[in-house]
């Protein structure tokens, strides 16, 4: 059975390997053992602390095979970014070029920096290790955030946004980065991404271009990639795509990957989430459902087989997943549908 819980501090080897694993572009998981460990303290504080406002809180979570113990991938949620460092994107809009006199009308795509999230909620560090890419393991692992975010709603923004990885290839190179290098850094895209991941962000306001870019003065292959997602992440645009996340024209400054965001009410898993109160026994089978415990700090979340009534407020869970769940008889669950 895979579980879905908080880091501890017992996990960080497995955070490390992750972070290795995860390879370049992954910017939320630099390899650097001080800010991972710090990341680990940081998610113990926030899923410690008590609020009624999103702030600096950063939830980290892992999932783990509970079998071996082994800990196959991790996922996250900023509660609200850009409160205590800038949090930049470019913006893909249009500007036009026009005269009645000779006739002449041009529509031109440009991209602004701007901090126009700033506050909103961010899923990230979404990563799972190859040989359990199969089955719903994907799905909880990505899904499951959902679950906790309606859960404790008021500890989360009312916009929820996702980062998605842009193009480069095994070696770290991005064709859009590669561009800005030429005519603006004198730094590599790794090196870019490693520093941003680090919390060393002051070079994007130095160096970064202060006025709007025009798309059609850039490289043909920096061009090609702007809104575009690496093949790993494939699978993660389509998911969030599929509860109802869009693309509004934002993209990220280093590798011009997509920004995808969606009000909190209308994600499909947060609207479908339903509240029963666990009886244990042996239950009949059923369909697969996410299904979660309410806690903060105890969180657990898997994927089971139940019948669930949505006329009953009622559901049968078996003592082991119950004991996976850390949850007894009375207990209340959140359920979801895949």
């Amino acid at each position: 059975m895979m579980i879905l819980r908080p880091i501890q501090k017992s996990d960080y080897a497995a955070l490390l390997n992750i972070a290795h694993e995860s390879g370049h572009g992954f910017t939320s998981l630099p390899v650097n053992e001080e800010l991972l460990q710090n990341k680990i303290a940081r998610s113990e504080a926030s899923f410690l602390k008590e609020t009624d406002i999103p702030f600096d809180e950063g939830y980290l979570f892992v999932l783990e095979d509970n079998e071996t113990g082994e800990v196959v991938g991790t996922s996250a949620i900023e509660a609200a970014v850009g409160l205590d460092d800038a949090f930049y994107h470019y913006h893909l809009s249009k500007v036009i070029h026009s005269s009645r006199t000779l006739d002449v009308y041009k529509a031109v795509d440009i991209l602004t920096l701007c901090n126009d999230y700033t506050g909103a909620t961010e899923l990230c560090t979404l990563f799972l290790k190859d040989g359990y890419r199969k089955g719903l393991n994907g799905k909880l692992l990505s899904k499951s955030r959902f679950m906790f975010i309606k859960q404790h709603q008021h500890r989360f923004a009312d916009t929820v946004i996702a980062e998605m990885r842009g193009v480069s290839d095994e070696n770290g190179k991005s064709p859009f980065w590669q561009w800005l290098e030429e005519h603006f850094f004198s730094m590599d895209f790794p090196t870019a991404d490693y520093l941003t991941g680090i919390g060393q962000k002051v070079f994007i306001a130095e160096l970064m271009p202060k006025y709007p870019i025009y798309v059609n003065l850039l490289s043909k292959d920096a061009q090609a990639v702007i809104g575009q997602v690496h093949n790993n992440t494939r699978p993660a645009i389509e998911l969030l795509k599929s509860e109802g996340f869009t693309f509004n024209g934002y993209v990220d400054i280093f590798d011009a990957g997509p920004t995808v965001e969606a009000k909190v009410d209308n994600i499909r898993t947060v609207r479908s989430v339903q509240h029963k109160q666990v009886t244990i026994g042996q239950p009949q089978g059923g369909s697969p459902v996410m299904v979660a415990n309410d806690k903060l700090a105890g969180y657990r979340a898997t994927v089971a087989e139940l019948q669930v009534d949505p006329a009953s407020d009622e559901i049968v869970i078996s003592a082991e997943l119950a004991s996976a769940l850390n949850i007894v008889s009375g207990d209340s669950v959140s359920i979801a549908t895949l």
